[in-house]
């Protein structure tokens, strides 16, 4: 099996979103969004296909 990069993110598998305001320390409060088609990888599996397998 070969990796290739995955559809739906382009490869960009997680985001940090931020939540608006900062903590008590003055920190940006964000949370961090995986993709949900590759887990956060960026890449996905493809299955090799014999040449001439009709699909």
């Amino acid at each position: 099996m070969t990796h290739r990069i995955c559809p739906n993110c382009d490869g960009y598998a997680s985001a940090a979103i931020t939540l608006g305001g900062r903590d008590q320390n003055g920190h940006l409060r964000t949370i961090t969004a995986h993709c949900p088609a590759c887990h956060g990888t960026g890449t996905t599996r493809t299955r090799s296909t014999r040449e001439g397998a009709r699909a």
